[in-house]
């Protein structure tokens, strides 16, 4: 009987083990849920502030950067181009394409100007270039009739020579005052310049080459 009752009284003690064991196991389970949480936590707040880096570096470095648009003459077709070699001269006539070309994340606008058409320093003919603005990211052309002639030029002048070589070097010089808005509230000045070279083939009449820096 005292065996009997022993055995008895070891059930509950085997029972309260086996809860322990189990309380144990929900215990560690729950510390590694919490865990594998807290990690998710973290992973995503670190994830965030990168984002939150980078989309400010982007900002500052990219969008931010204010850049001069580039200003240009394209090439064109030369309408009329009357020269006299024994005296010295020439007249031209063409729609020279003007390119504003913006590349920065906001509009550029600019006031009137004018480009300056020269032969050996001396001017030659100007167009004129109406206040506007190249959207971001964009060119705006803009096409002006333009009339040249070698009425001021000096008698000391190379034109006799170029004409006699078939070839009559012309440059285009012009600025643009502007400025440059970023999301409506960032804003800064900007000046573009032109300085074009121009080669005039007087047998074809056409542009022989073009090159601006």
């Amino acid at each position: 009987m005292a065996e009997k009752n022993q055995n008895q009284y070891q059930l509950p003690e085997s029972n309260a083990y086996r809860r322990s064991d189990q309380e144990s196991l929900h215990t560690m389970e729950d510390e590694e849920a919490k865990r594998k949480k807290r990690m998710k936590w973290t992973i995503g707040i670190i994830a965030f502030v990168i984002f939150q880096v980078v989309q400010a570096l982007f900002f500052v470095l990219v969008i931010m950067k204010f850049k001069s648009p580039k200003f240009r003459v394209a090439e064109f077709d030369i309408q009329t181009l009357e020269f006299n070699q024994s005296s010295p001269s020439f007249n031209m006539s063409f729609v020279a394409p003007i390119r504003v070309k913006n590349t920065n994340w906001g509009p550029f606008k600019y006031g009137a100007s004018t480009v300056d058409f020269t032969y050996g320093g001396f001017p030659v003919g100007q167009a004129i270039i109406p206040k506007s603005k190249a959207n971001f990211k964009s060119t705006k052309k803009i096409n002006v009739d333009v009339t040249l002639n070698s009425a001021t030029l000096s008698n000391n002048s190379n034109l006799g020579s170029d004409l006699s070589s078939g070839v009559i070097t012309l440059n285009s010089q012009g600025e643009l005052r502007g400025k440059i808005t970023v999301m409506f509230m960032f804003k800064k000045k900007k000046t573009s310049q032109m300085n074009c070279t121009m080669a005039i083939s007087t047998s074809t009449k056409a542009v022989q080459s073009l090159s601006c820096n």
